[in-house]
């Protein structure tokens, strides 16, 4: 069977998702199966995959060493924090695009991470061709939102949010250090992963917990989970 041909303006199909040929990419997610998974679909779309890596800090030195066309990143990578990762890397002007892939999809995380720098936010529940398309939207330059995430919903005027929603209130790092205390980061590992000091942490999570009015951690997670915003679903 022949190799199929195409014109420098007409991808190769595979199927019925265009191959991005040439395109350097890094992959990384704590969980192999996931990750080698993302890995198998860039291949297949003609994508070089230069490396890939199960934590925040190596998947930094990685972008920094390489400087891949594209970064697949997970939210919560151990060891550096995935919003502070792209922090750096935009801080560093590297040219490598970054796309986001998470169970979460409430309104805030999205677009803390989309102000972070993040090109993408792709949901682990998506088809394959949504991760495709951001890859081929970050490449040109344009920035991807899921459509499972609604968009127009999700960032327009008269998007639905409850009232006086709380968590419009908390600053970056506050939401930051609320994301990974429910999902059970202890202080310490915390500060770790977001290259803080414990002391600064626990000064974000009382100013978040006092804009939250929750006085405890069980209470917190209380709350995320009645918002639907723990990782896991």
């Amino acid at each position: 069977m022949s190799t199929p041909t195409s014109s420098a303006d007409e991808p190769v199909r595979q199927g019925n998702v265009p191959s991005v040929p040439g395109f350097s990419v890094v992959v990384a997610d704590e969980i192999t199966l996931f990750r080698e998974g993302i890995v198998s679909l860039c291949e297949g779309w003609n994508c070089h995959v230069v490396a890939q890596c199960s934590d925040g800090l190596v998947a930094l030195r990685t972008i920094q060493a390489l400087k891949p066309d594209v970064a697949i990143l997970e939210l919560s990578l151990p060891s550096l924090d995935t919003l502070e990762l792209i922090r750096r890397v935009r801080q560093a002007k590297l040219p490598t695009k970054l796309l986001v892939v998470s169970m979460r999809d409430d309104r805030k995380t999205v677009i803390e991470a989309l102000r972070g720098g993040a090109h993408g936010f792709v949901l682990k529940s998506d088809p394959a061709r949504h991760l495709h398309d951001a890859i081929w939207r970050a490449v040109e330059g344009s920035v991807y939102v899921s459509p499972s995430l609604e968009p127009d919903r999700l960032f327009g005027a008269k998007r639905e949010k409850p009232a006086g929603d709380p968590l419009d209130a908390l600053s970056s790092r506050e939401h930051q250090v609320f994301r990974l205390l429910v999902d059970g980061s202890r202080a310490k590992e915390i500060a770790a992963r977001l290259d803080l000091s414990a002391k600064t942490v626990d000064t974000y999570r009382s100013n978040l917990m006092r804009k939250l009015d929750i006085h405890d951690l069980a209470g917190l997670v209380k709350f995320a989970i009645q918002r639907n915003l723990t990782a896991a679903k």
